[in-house]
């Protein structure tokens, strides 16, 4: 895929957690990867966890197409926002359909992804607070869980390591270390990569 135009879609929603939706668009953006950043709301501008508000591309109502990746943010109500998405419900269940990578991090693997079974079969891991919620225990202790063309991971302080995984499924692991090196991550940050 290191040629091609990869096409990125990161949904958000009311209470989204801003650091794991930025560091994730901002992280494949460097990347080189044309990311669009879709509002599950009726409004473009969403207030996300911490109040921070962050204005999106377009609606997920208007998401219609292929995509090589699509990447949930976690954060509370966050996750249940995008859960209750139908529009968004109906393109992740296209993207695992086709196995193509699809990935949620925090809250989201147990909120969004499990009730929809998106994680059966599959490794994963979520946020403390609701790992028990996972189906499958095997990995939920792991920073960043990659199983086939799901990826998964724990929280706001595992966001760098995740969307650095994005990248090295998407593009190789020499592009993850090329986009990885000028942003100064602290040593030892691929081994669970």
């Amino acid at each position: 895929m290191a040629g091609a135009n990869v096409r990125v879609l990161v949904p958000i929603g009311t209470g989204s957690e801003e650091m794991e939706a930025v560091i994730t668009i901002d992280v494949l953006r460097r990347a080189g990867a044309e990311v669009t950043v879709a509002s599950v709301e009726d409004d473009l501008t969403v207030v996300c966890s911490r109040q921070v508000r962050l204005v999106a591309d377009k609606s997920i109502k208007d998401c219609a197409g292929d995509w090589d990746l699509i990447a949930l943010p976690g954060g509370m109500p966050g996750a249940e926002r995008l859960r209750d998405s139908a529009a968004l419900t109906e393109l992740v269940a296209k993207q695992k359909a086709a196995n193509k990578l699809h990935a949620a991090i925090c809250a989201t693997p147990a909120v969004a992804f499990e009730p929809q079974g998106v994680l059966a079969g599959k490794k994963a891991t979520a946020h403390p607070a609701f790992s028990a919620k996972l189906t499958n225990q095997a990995a939920v202790e792991q920073r960043v869980v990659v199983d086939g063309k799901l990826v998964t991971s724990r929280g706001p302080g595992t966001a760098f390591e995740f969307a650095l995984a994005l990248v090295k499924m998407l593009y190789g692991e020499e592009k993850m270390r090329e986009v990885a090196g000028p942003m100064v991550m602290a040593d030892g940050y691929d081994k669970a990569l």
